[in-house]
């Protein structure tokens, strides 16, 4: 067996491998992607089995998916987290609002380290080894959808609190079901992107509480 297959196996090298790039995640997302790419090249692991294709229309692809990312962020702002009985202010970021001194460094912090590194880590290399374990019939993919949501929304508690692991699975389960069907990671890094950079204008600007009101008076 080469090094490059047992890198991408589950026996000593594969473990300590998925152990590094844990423990990277750890540090931050965008650590652990830069991680899981350098893993990918030692692997031989090919782009595409993390997601990464090139879509046929960039600039569809751009534009459909941010539009997506806002449209679903809107939602989730003014009907699912209501319904949840969620704080319509998010305390954990409410210092972005007005704070233009804050929003330039956010705004690169949500694009570079949610948008891009959370896809990379919790969909693109998640899903490659968990579909490695259980295989991919369509019980595995739906399991494999339900746990990875799980994780990243268990790894949202420790900033947000209980509404930002329900927001936070709640976006892995239609992320992930996205991927999942596709298997294409640039569409969701966008939508992502998008929807967290939609959260902190709708924070800057102090529109939380009025579109938290939209549907539910």
């Amino acid at each position: 067996m080469t090094a490059r297959s047992e890198l991408r196996g589950f026996g000593p090298a594969g473990l300590l491998a998925i152990a590094v790039i844990v423990a990277g995640n750890l540090a931050g997302p965008l650590v652990g992607a830069l991680l899981v790419i350098l893993w990918a090249r030692l692997s031989g692991t090919p782009p595409r089995a993390l997601g990464f294709s090139r879509p046929r229309r960039w600039a569809l692809t751009i534009v459909a998916s941010i539009l997506l990312g806002v449209a679903f962020k809107l939602a989730m702002k003014a009907v699912v987290m209501p319904l949840l009985g969620a704080d319509p202010i998010n305390r954990a970021y409410h210092y972005l609002a007005g704070n233009t001194a804050a929003l330039q460094l956010m705004l690169v912090n949500v694009i570079l380290v949610a948008g891009l590194g959370e896809e990379i880590v919790y969909r693109g290399y998640l899903f490659e080894r968990l579909g490695k374990l259980l295989g991919s019939r369509a019980i595995a993919k739906a399991a494999i959808v339900v746990i990875a949501a799980a994780i990243f929304g268990a790894a949202h508690y420790s900033v947000q609190g209980l509404a930002g692991v329900q927001q936070a699975t709640i976006g892995g389960l239609v992320f992930g079901t996205a991927f999942a069907v596709t298997n294409r990671l640039w569409p969701l890094i966008i939508a992502h992107a998008a929807f967290d950079v939609a959260a902190v204008f709708i924070i800057y600007w102090d529109l939380e509480y009025a579109i938290a009101h939209w549907v539910f008076r």
